[in-house]
């Protein structure tokens, strides 16, 4: 599958509602001091990058990095559209973010994702292009919910 990957805005309404069916899974599957996704207003905070990747008309997926400081940045809100799941799509906007990220001058990317097992394809995915599970970064707290992964680049 051929996909036009770039820069988002947040303006459009597929890709708010591609984050919205993000949010509303997340709350499903976690409580709320478990769930660390971020809604369309706090992606658009200074710092966060958006980028969405679509085929054709169709939007795929969405990604974000948050710039942890000049060398280190973490993804959220990685989520591909149901209907694209094992097309590879999540693995070549991981790779984006992370090749953009690398342009940027960041030197390793983090992230917290889910410990059940409805996360194992996320955890698989991340542990495929070389992330490994460390401890909780930044303002996370350890918790059974979340597993923390982290990469140089």
């Amino acid at each position: 599958m051929t996909l036009r990957i770039m820069p988002d805005d947040l303006s459009g309404e597929r890709t708010r509602t591609l984050i919205a069916a993000h949010l509303a899974g997340m709350a499903a599957q976690s409580p709320p001091e478990s769930c660390h996704a971020l809604d369309v207003d706090a992606l658009r905070a200074p710092g966060i990058t958006v980028w969405s990747a679509w085929h054709g008309d169709d939007l795929v997926a969405v990604g974000a990095m948050k710039a942890l400081d000049a060398e280190r940045g973490e993804l959220k809100s990685m989520r591909v559209d149901d209907r694209f799941r094992g097309t590879g799509a999540g693995r070549a906007l991981l790779r984006h973010i992370t090749a953009e990220a690398q342009r940027r001058g960041i030197r390793s990317l983090w992230l917290e994702t889910g410990s059940e097992a409805e996360f194992v394809p996320a955890r698989r995915l991340y542990a495929s292009e070389g992330f490994v599970e460390c401890g909780p970064f930044e303002d996370y707290r350890p918790d059974p919910l979340s597993v923390f992964m982290t990469r140089e680049i």
